[in-house]
C-alpha cells in the first residue's frame, strides 16, 4: 500500500508507542502527583498490548510508510519485556530507526540490554542539575545524580544520547546555562522544550512558558550560536550549533512557533489506541480490532482510514486564537507518551 497522507498532505512517517502508562516520577508538566496519587487507576496488565499484538500493529504502520519508532511511557523501562519488544521491532520487523525516551532512573542497569536488543538511540529527561530543583521537577525529590550516571552508562554502551529539558518559568529556567555547560562538555545534544498545555492536570499557564526566542537569546549570550537546517522534514526541534564547535542544542517550540504543517507523527497508547495528535481528546481502538480477530489487511485499512481523515492542527489553532483550547478535554501525556 502507498504511504498514507492526511487531509493536509502530511505523510505518516513516525510512530510513538507508549508501552506502559505507569511512571516512577511525578513531573508537574506530565504526571503531577496531586492528580496521579497512590490510588490512581493505571491500566491493568491485561489491557496493555502484548509483545505479539504490538508487533502486529507495528507491521501495519510500516506498510503505510512509518520509518521511525520511538518507545515511550509513562516510563518505558518499567516494562519487563522492553528488550524483547525492541529486538522484535528492530531486528524482526527491520525498522530503520528505533529510539527510546526515558527519565533515566533505571537506565544504568538496563543500558547494556537495550543496546544488545538493537536500540539505535535514546532521549533522557534532565530538567535541572540542581538537586533541589531536580527533585521539584520530578515531583518526588529524587536525585539527578542517578540519572546522570544512567546517561554515562548508556554512552559507554555506544548509545547516542539526547537530553530533554522542559523549561518552566520560575521553576527551572535558572538551569538553562548550567545544563548547556554540562552537556556540551560531554558531547550530548540538549533539547529545550517549551512547557505545553498537554492533558488536563498540569495547570498549564502561558506565563510559565519560556519562548524559544528567549531561550536562544539567553544561550547565545553565553555561547554564540549558528542555526542549523532540519535534518529531515517534520523534525520537531529547531537546531543550533555552538559557534565554537562544541556540539549543538535543539528547541521544541510547539507553543510559540507551532510546526503542525509538517507533523508526521502518530501515537499509540499502551492499550492500543491510535491518537493522531498530542493534544487529541479521543483515540481509535486498534488493539480492539486485533483482539476481535481482524486480519493484517483489516488492521492496515483501519489505521490508513484514520490517518487519511486526519486534520489535526491544534498548536496552529492555539497560536491563531489564544484560548481556543480552553475547556477542551485532552488525553494525558503520560498515557500516550508525549
Amino acid at each position: 500500500m502507498a504511504a498514507a497522507r492526511d487531509t493536509l498532505g502530511r505523510q505518516i512517517h513516525d510512530l510513538r508507542i507508549s508501552v506502559t502508562d505507569r511512571c516512577n516520577f511525578r513531573c508537574p508538566y506530565c504526571m503531577p502527583k496531586e492528580a496521579f496519587g497512590p490510588d490512581h487507576p493505571f491500566l491493568a496488565d491485561g489491557r496493555l498490548m502484548t509483545h505479539d499484538e504490538l508487533a502486529k500493529i507495528v507491521g501495519a504502520f510500516l506498510a503505510l510508510g512509518v520509518e521511525k519508532i520511538r518507545l515511550t511511557g509513562g516510563e518505558p523501562l518499567l516494562r519487563a519485556d522492553l528488550p524483547e519488544i525492541i529486538r522484535t521491532i528492530k531486528r524482526g520487523l527491520g525498522v530503520p530507526d528505533v529510539s527510546l525516551t526515558t527519565n533515566g532512573w533505571l537506565l544504568a542497569k538496563q543500558a547494556a540490554a537495550l543496546r544488545a536488543a538493537g536500540l539505535d538511540r535514546l532521549n533522557v529527561s534532565v530538567d535541572s542539575l540542581d538537586e533541589a530543583t531536580a527533585g521539584r521537577m520530578n515531583g518526588l525529590g529524587f536525585s539527578v545524580a542517578r540519572v546522570l550516571a544512567g546517561i554515562d552508562a548508556a554512552a559507554a554502551q555506544g548509545l547516542p544520547v539526547k537530553v530533554n529539558c522542559v523549561v518552566m518559568r520560575g521553576v527551572n529556567d535558572g538551569q538553562i546555562l548550567p545544563l548547556c555547560e554540562y552537556f556540551r562538555s560531554r558531547g550530548h545534544t540538549l533539547r529545550f522544550i517549551e512547557f505545553m498545555d498537554v492533558g488536563n492536570t498540569n495547570h498549564w499557564s502561558l506565563a510559565q512558558v519560556v519562548p524559544a526566542k528567549e531561550l536562544v537569546a539567553r544561550i547565545a549570550a553565553a555561547w554564540p550560536l549558528e542555526p542549523v537546517g532540519p535534518a529531515y522534514r517534520g523534525e520537531v526541534a529547531s537546531r543550533y550549533r555552538y559557534a565554537d564547535g562544541r556540539g549543538e542544542i535543539g528547541i521544541v517550540s510547539s507553543v510559540t512557533e507551532p510546526f503542525c504543517k509538517d507533523c508526521n507523527r502518530s501515537r499509540l497508547s499502551a492499550d492500543g489506541k491510535l491518537f493522531t495528535c498530542l493534544f487529541a481528546s479521543t483515540g481509535w481502538d486498534v488493539l480492539g480490532r486485533v483482539r476481535s480477530g481482524a486480519s493484517d489487511a483489516q488492521v492496515l485499512d483501519f489505521i490508513a482510514s484514520i490517518w487519511r481523515a486526519r486534520s489535526d492542527r491544534y498548536s496552529d489553532e492555539r497560536a491563531d486564537s489564544p484560548g481556543a483550547g480552553a475547556g477542551r478535554e485532552k488525553v494525558e501525556m503520560s498515557y500516550i507518551g508525549g
